[in-house]
């Protein structure tokens, strides 16, 4: 409903997201801030979250075995790739059919392990969809009494069939005063809310059928403007499930497998799907009723057409009798892929497919006359959108049909930052052109690693995503500097603003952190805007709490030629102040760039001023593709690019020997 809503509908329903974009305009200027939000709303989404099949591939050290029957959370799709703390294995005396109820059962096992209930209790299950039902079994498989609420007459009669007791509210039926009959007046001991509803009046019910001390727990949507009196005088409890249990969004456990200790933590979301695939083998849940409709893969978009009419309750996708093989679904979407027509220039093989690729880079290729050739990305489908709309005449998501097309020359790499140095090397050994975006690399040795690299390719062009460098504004100030003999100060300011501990650029294996993955920009900044080599470096890290992250710092620079360069780095800022401020004091002039919207000359009183931001992103890929094209001169000497990388490591303390 969100995806099919227009701009209108989508802002009234996300007020927190319009105060950014309002906040965004007032420091990057309207234009930005658009183009900025286009690309956000158009970035797909796969839909999905709850599958059963086979495995055909894993990682060497997993427990798994080839052929294996497991659920997981991954999307809607024939293959899936998700890791090992997201799935489990089904017994044999489960289905298929029933294992892809697992995950979404989960869901409900949450809500119902913090309510915390006991043998005999009396727990009111409110809103019986597809959750709600599911809990109403495992309530009562737990021994609890159980009174269901809901609209609709069919999902309360699948409520008694599963022993719950129910109310109607199409009949008009009281749900407090049915609570109360059926407690005696005692009060419910808990209320499990699965319900969706903007309304706040389903919280106040909940609140009014509790006892004394009574504990409701909330897994659906609704509206929540507390009254304070409701939990006040009976001291309930409240508290909001997040999804399959513990383990949910933390990356430590989700991406790279590690899991919580069984003795601290019993029930973390893995074992979660465990102990719902084991009460589905025990024929404690039944699901076959909740079967409403099948259909085969071919079909989907029937089944998410029911959902929408709101005629569903659980549906099922079959993926067995799909009309093609996958290697044949893989070939018919590569040939109803845009094509690049008679397009001329550097075949291109673009690899991540992400937001900045497709906001920027992408975009900037459609300015030059290049052949796009391929486009990966992980899941595919971020790979698969992005090559229908810019052109691309394949997707994929094997990078060895990057590396064996020999039609494609020139590679752009925009991937998290750990895989950089690895997949530089790889190209360039492939006798590809490269453009890699910051950082080069995230060790020594894999610096190290990339020079060899170059010096076994001596023929192919590197290009890192310094960008900033190729802004008029900072090419105007270049201009200005010309004119001025004599060493240079400059200070550059960034307001960076947070960002939370468990995003993946402040994973010190994943992004190596903030001041090595985004430091290098201005570092590379520095040094084009003074133009002599840099001879010592040093950090100062904020302390405290807000330096917990080392994501704050101030780096100072002293170059060859007597200049000097510092570099204020900050997350402890507010977003209403602009992100980007470079100042330059020298031979008697201040020279300003304010978040590259506008530039100036204090001493010669020019300045210019851009319609939105420009920080290069498009002169820089035209620099690239020239140089691809015709030869010549590197847009950024190699020198150059290994000198910001070294010094960028040393700040970043950066340890040599260690491995990545």
């Amino acid at each position: 409903d969100f995806g099919k809503a227009g701009l209108i509908a989508k802002a009234r329903q996300q007020p927190d997201k319009v105060k950014q974009v309002i906040q965004k305009i007032k420091t990057d200027g309207l234009w930005t801030t658009i183009d900025a939000v286009r690309s956000k709303l158009d970035q797909p989404i796969p839909l999905g979250y709850c599958n059963a099949g086979k495995i055909v591939e894993i990682e060497p050290q997993s427990e798994y075995a080839l052929g294996d029957r497991v659920v997981s959370n991954g999307p809607h799709a024939e293959m899936v790739a998700v890791p090992q703390n997201l799935s489990a294995r089904i017994p044999d005396a489960v289905s298929d059919e029933e294992a892809a109820f697992t995950v979404i059962g989960a869901i409900g096992l949450q809500g119902i392990r913090l309510l915390q209930p006991t043998l005999g209790e009396r727990i009111v299950v409110s809103g019986l969809g597809l959750i709600g039902l599911l809990a109403v079994q495992m309530l009562r498989a737990n021994g609890c009494e159980v009174l269901g609420i809901d609209f609709d007459s069919k999902k309360t009669a699948l409520a008694a069939q599963f022993g719950a007791a129910t109310v109607e509210l199409a009949q008009g039926q009281d749900p407090v005063a049915i609570a109360d009959a059926w407690t005696k007046g005692q009060g419910v001991d808990g209320v499990l809310i699965t319900a969706s509803t903007k309304s706040d009046e389903l919280i106040h019910q909940a609140a009014t059928m509790c006892r004394k001390r009574g504990r409701i727990v909330l897994v659906g949507v609704i509206g929540l403007n507390l009254r304070r009196s409701d939990f006040y005088e009976k001291e309930l409890t409240f508290q909001v499930s997040c999804s399959y249990g513990p383990g949910r969004y933390d990356p430590v456990y989700e991406k790279k497998g590690l899991d919580y200790p069984i003795g601290h933590v019993r029930w973390t979301e893995q074992r979660n799907f465990e102990a719902v695939l084991g009460l589905l083998a025990a024929k404690k849940i039944d699901v076959a009723p909740l079967i409403s409709h099948r259909f085969p893969f071919d079909d989907a978009l029937k089944a998410y057409e029911v959902v929408g009419q709101g005629a569903a309750l659980g549906v099922l996708l079959d993926y067995s009798n799909s009309s093609n093989s996958i290697e044949q679904k893989r070939k018919s979407s590569i040939e109803h892929a845009v094509g690049n027509g008679s397009a001329t220039g550097p075949g291109i093989g673009f690899i991540g497919a992400g937001g900045f690729a497709t906001r920027m880079l992408i975009p900037a290729l459609a300015k030059e006359s290049v052949q796009k050739k391929i486009i990966l990305s992980n899941g595919g489908v971020t790979a698969a959108h992005a090559a229908r709309k810019f052109g691309f005449a394949k997707a994929t998501s094997n990078i060895e049909e990057v590396w064996s097309d020999r039609s494609i020359e020139t590679v752009f790499i925009v991937t998290p930052h750990q895989t950089h140095a690895k997949l530089v090397c790889e190209a360039l050994d492939q006798k590809k052109h490269v453009f890699v975006e910051k950082p080069l690399a995230m060790t020594f040795e894999e610096l190290e690693a990339v020079e060899q690299a170059v010096s076994r390719n001596r023929d192919r062009c590197l290009m890192v995503g310094f960008n900033r460098r190729f802004s008029p504004h900072m090419l105007q100030l270049k201009s200005w500097l010309r004119a001025i003999p004599g060493s240079k100060s400059v200070v550059i300011t960034i307001n960076a603003g947070e960002i939370p501990p468990e995003h993946w650029t402040q994973d010190p294996e994943v992004g190596g952190g903030r001041i090595l993955g985004e430091g290098c920009h201005f570092v590379d900044l520095a040094r084009f805007l003074v133009g002599s080599s840099i001879e010592r470096s040093s950090a100062s890290y904020l302390g405290g709490t807000a330096g917990r992250l080392r994501d704050s710092a101030s780096m100072n620079l002293s170059f060859e030629d007597g200049s000097m360069a510092t570099i204020h780095y900050l997350a402890n800022g507010h977003k209403s102040f602009p992100k980007e401020r470079i100042e330059i004091f020298a031979g008697g002039d201040v020279l300003v760039c304010d978040n590259f919207r506008m530039s100036s000359s204090a001493k010669l009183g020019k300045r210019i001023k851009s319609r939105s931001q420009d920080k290069g992103h498009q002169s820089e890929v035209s620099a690239f593709i020239k140089t691809v094209t015709n030869g010549g001169a590197w847009p950024i000497p190699l020198d150059e690019l290994i000198e910001v990388t070294r010094v960028t490591l040393e700040l970043a303390g950066v340890e040599k020997g260690r491995e990545s």
